[in-house]
């Protein structure tokens, strides 16, 4: 972790001249769309992978009538109408799964005190006036509360959550509007009624990750939110 925190004030170093005393949380931001950059060709196979899954879905309803008495001989023709097409089921969640570790990193990286055995001078850096090491637990309990120096800065954050995540709600209700998904006999697995009705509120959920880990983790995830609504609506148009 020493390596990735040495990285993180090389950054902070070269954008100081820029942004002063909140250089380290724009080393964050770059850091973050340097991954989204390194990912990027991850997304766009990604993408393909769903529209080619899109268009297998009148396949995959006929498999479905075929073989609606025996679950495991649908699962296979399934898997190998994928194979016969060279499409992924899972290559949807390459980039997730492949920018899980750098998140994971900046938050040991904020959540520690020390680094190899000596102070971690990375937590003395701030947004504005929120550590980047603290939360909104303490911003709140702090000078001010909630519309204290750090709240505001949290107030801002949720509030570029939210426009994001209302947007993404909104492209998601259209995707599935304009691509339902087809069951053999018309009836739905048990279950998918449920899971489809919340999939449009999942990006919600990213206003509970910025309001629980460090702030520093919590800008990776709003930084790399706002890449994925920009990418998605590129890639998806």
């Amino acid at each position: 972790m020493s390596v990735f925190a040495g990285l993180v004030e090389r950054l902070a170093d070269l954008l100081q001249p820029l942004f002063h005393a909140s250089a380290a949380a724009a080393a964050i931001v770059l850091f973050t769309a340097l991954v989204r950059l390194l990912v990027h060709p991850l997304s766009r196979a990604a993408a393909r992978g769903q529209q080619a899954r899109a268009r297998l879905q009148p396949k995959i309803a006929e498999l479905r009538k075929k073989h609606a008495k025996d679950p495991e001989k649908l699962r296979k023709a399934v898997l190998e109408l994928h194979a016969e097409e060279r499409v992924s089921p899972l290559s949807g969640c390459l980039p997730s799964l492949l920018q899980a570790p750098a998140f994971f990193l900046l938050y040991h990286l904020f959540s520690s005190t020390t680094i190899g055995g000596r102070s971690n001078g990375l937590l003395s850096h701030t947004l504005f006036a929120a550590p980047l090491g603290g939360r909104w637990a303490d911003a709140l309990g702090g000078d001010g509360g909630l519309l204290g120096p750090a709240g505001l800065v949290y107030l801002g954050l949720f509030t570029l959550v939210t426009a994001v995540a209302a947007f993404n709600y909104r492209r998601t209700k259209r995707m599935m509007a304009d691509t339902p998904v087809p069951v053999g006999d018309g009836e739905q697995p048990p279950g998918l009624g449920a899971v489809t009705k919340a999939m449009p509120f999942l990006s919600f959920f990213t206003l509970v990750s910025v309001a629980v880990v460090p702030l520093a983790a919590a800008l990776y995830v709003v930084t790399s939110t706002t890449w994925s609504a920009v990418e998605r609506a590129a890639l998806y148009r």
